[in-house]
């Protein structure tokens, strides 16, 4: 297998768009345990992205500053620096739902605990020398956040058009983070994977890395939904199963396992590009009208 890409994937030109930070926040207090009426499992299974994403995206964070000065592409650079400020403000927004959980019963500390040292010491920095060995472990990892990216686009464009959610009466402030943050997946779902290309972007690199971030988000997702499913006080004996997943996505209140397992191809072809998938145009239309996307700009404006 080599090493070198056989040709540079294209961008789709019209799906690129400035990206920005919005200031958004939201107010939990009316949101029930149970966001998706009737359904734990379903409210859990989605609920992992609170546990993830608050360490996961300040990690995002932390090595795209250190991988800057490698950036000899100003309207990359501009794109990453876009891509940092709206990955801290998903981090913030998610962090921020964890103590209305607490409130509730569910206390998640002892699990984002365990993710937090996943991110800060599995793959944080290391006591490398100045050089080859140092610049190989930036590599490495922004290869890693372009595979996770992959996953988080792949959610993001699903989210936007999960209407069987909005029929199943979920709860609209829970939906609408989910779709602001889907969206502005969608929106800059470019920029890791071309981060990757333009400071590497070695074939085997990806294969290897793309491998090592799919396991461990199988293997973190499952954990978690199994984490909620059994300290929930309100479920005398809850139980995460992949069955259980498999029939709700069916069902599409959660993404199905063909579409997922499809994403597997798409990503490892030697002419994939993250713009070639999902609408940058859906995703600025939700921000447009997204409640606390209109009210951080609103907010913004009254400021100036």
């Amino acid at each position: 297998m080599s090493n070198k890409q056989a040709r540079v994937p294209l961008p789709v030109e019209d799906e690129r768009t400035p990206l920005k930070a919005r200031k958004v926040s939201f107010s939990w207090e009316d949101t029930p345990l149970h966001w998706v009426p009737g359904d734990p499992f379903t409210t859990h299974t989605i609920n992992v992205l609170h546990l993830l994403l608050p360490a996961g995206e300040r990690w995002f964070v932390h090595v795209y500053k250190q991988v800057l000065p490698y950036i000899r592409d100003e309207r990359l650079r501009e794109d990453v620096i876009g891509f940092i400020g709206q990955e801290a403000m998903h981090s913030q927004a998610h962090d921020e739902v964890l103590p209305h959980l607490k409130e509730l019963g569910l206390d998640p500390t002892p699990y984002t605990a365990q993710v937090d040292w996943l991110f800060e010491k599995l793959l944080g920095d290391r006591t490398l020398p100045p050089g080859r060995a140092r610049r190989w472990w930036l590599m490495e990892r922004v290869a890693l956040i372009a595979a996770i990216e992959h996953y988080t686009a792949f959610l993001g464009n699903w989210v936007l058009n999960a209407e069987e959610l909005d029929r199943r009466g979920a709860d609209p402030t829970m939906l609408d983070l989910l779709r602001w943050h889907g969206a502005e997946e969608v929106e800059h779902r470019s920029v890791a994977f071309e981060l990757f290309l333009h400071v590497d972007g070695g074939y085997r690199r990806r294969v290897r890395t793309w491998a090592t971030a799919f396991t461990a988000l199988v293997f973190l997702w499952q954990r978690g939904a199994r984490f909620f499913m059994e300290n929930d006080p309100t479920l005398l004996d809850g139980k995460a199963s992949f069955r259980a997943f498999y029939v709700r996505g069916r069902r599409g209140v959660l993404p199905s396992t063909g579409d997922m397992l499809r994403s597997i191809p798409r990503y490892l072809s030697r002419d994939y590009h993250p713009s070639q998938e999902g609408s940058t145009e859906q995703a600025v239309a939700y921000l447009a009208s997204s409640p606390a996307a209109v009210a951080a700009l609103a907010a913004e404006k009254g400021t100036k």
